[in-house]
């Protein structure tokens, strides 16, 4: 792959390239590519705010602490980067309108906050879905050169057809759901989505509020998917994140307001901890909205080994 590197951009900027790529689509200006772009961009020298730190852990409500950056922060500095692999004009699928499906990440090490970090982004295992096109969103941290965090963001492009799809339609029946017993209940208010854009960066309209959301075919906004990530890994594994695998898996929207509930189930040997699994559903509409799974990295069970960590 050709490394591009240069300084972090801003996701207002980035949204707007989106916005003139959309508008340039639409009126047959440019073809889209088939492939992915064969490119990894880069940035050194990364170093959040203090107050961007403190008010993103507020958010989660968590008490504001300046020791290591937690692993849903982590994400939130490096997005950015992989926003802008998307909103290339070699990149083969709309920004605009794409859906997040899950992630997976290793967080390999503590990662000091003040310490400058390094930053790599790129995309790779273009593949057909039955509603679209799925792509994954590779990003790399860092921190005094050493690897220190990975994550594989999952989107889908819904109705964007890339040659011949084979996938064959999901069928419509849907196994009933039975809720198991709740160890937690999430309150959102109608404002979720505007206070975590305020700390994320992420002002994607769908998360905003009524009229910006309709506008791109919602009835009402729905909650961040690295907000509801970000608050089960905070819940979850509260500061000790290093060594620690965690992935999420979007079933449903969240939509705002709204409330859901939470089942967390633990898994320990002996008197160790080894995984936690979550699954999140609206009490309402008896739907899943998500599920999650934490767990500690052993060696020869990741992705980067943990022993090259100081």
């Amino acid at each position: 792959m050709a490394l591009q590197a240069g300084r972090m951009p801003s996701l207002p900027a980035v949204y707007g390239q989106a916005l003139v790529r959309g508008a340039r689509s639409r009126l047959g200006r440019r073809r889209q590519a088939a492939e992915l772009p064969d490119t990894v961009l880069s940035a050194a020298g990364v170093k959040p705010a203090d107050t961007a730190l403190g008010d993103f852990q507020r958010m989660l409500g968590q008490p504001p602490s300046v020791d290591n950056l937690p692993s849903g922060f982590v994400h939130t500095v490096a997005f950015p980067l992989a926003m802008s692999i998307m909103a290339r004009t070699d990149f083969p699928l709309p920004l605009l309108g794409m859906v997040h499906v899950g992630n997976e990440v290793d967080h390999l090490c503590a990662i000091p906050a003040g310490q400058p970090l390094e930053i790599s982004a790129w995309a790779e295992n273009l593949r057909p879905h039955r509603a679209g096109t799925q792509v994954d969103l590779l990003t790399s941290v860092a921190s005094v050169g050493t690897p220190a965090w990975i994550g594989r963001s999952t989107y889908l492009a819904r109705g964007v057809r890339l040659g011949e799809n084979p996938v064959q339609p999901a069928s419509n029946e849907k196994p009933g759901f039975n809720p198991p017993h709740p160890t937690a209940v999430w309150n959102l208010s109608a404002d979720t989505g505007r206070r975590y854009a305020g700390v994320s960066g992420d002002y994607n309209p769908i998360h905003l509020g009524t009229l910006p959301a309709r506008a791109l075919g919602l009835k009402q906004p729905i909650a961040h998917g690295m907000y509801l990530a970000s608050r089960m890994v905070a819940e979850v594994a509260g500061r000790g994140v290093e060594g620690l695998r965690w992935s999420i898996d979007f079933v449903s929207p969240v939509p705002l307001p709204g409330r859901i509930s939470l089942a967390v189930s633990e898994h320990r040997s002996g008197d160790s901890w080894r995984g936690t699994d979550v699954i999140a559903w609206d009490p309402r509409r008896r739907r899943t909205c998500f599920t999650g799974r934490l767990e500690m990295l052993e060696n020869g069970n990741n992705s980067i080994a943990p022993s090259a960590c100081p």
